[in-house]
């Protein structure tokens, strides 16, 4: 995985608006089938992404955990989980994030 570009979309995505920050921003997106892909934080609380990853596979959703502090430094916020829409950021990401799972 490609640490800088994977950075560099999510950064591109929250200016753009297309995503969503934390726990209930993330299930209203996930539950309207809006989201292309769900990022958590390896150092998210475990009751936290227990949660998420048993919603993305209720759902179909993709989901890509993250090395710990990736998304605090693309968004300035820590141990959260990202919601990204569905279109070009969330399919590059999935590209960009294949390699790890």
């Amino acid at each position: 995985m490609n640490d800088q570009k994977v950075k560099g979309m999510i950064g591109l995505a929250v200016r753009a608006r297309q995503a969503a920050a934390g726990s209930d921003a993330c299930r209203i997106l996930i539950r309207s089938g809006e989201c292309g892909v769900l990022l958590i934080d390896s150092g998210t609380a475990d009751n936290t992404r227990k949660k998420a990853e048993e919603m993305c596979e209720r759902t179909g959703t993709p989901r890509r955990i993250l090395p710990e502090g990736l998304i605090e430094a693309a968004t300035g916020k820590s141990n959260m989980i990202l919601g990204i829409r569905k279109g070009s950021f969330a399919e590059q990401i999935l590209k960009e994030s294949m390699n790890e799972e």
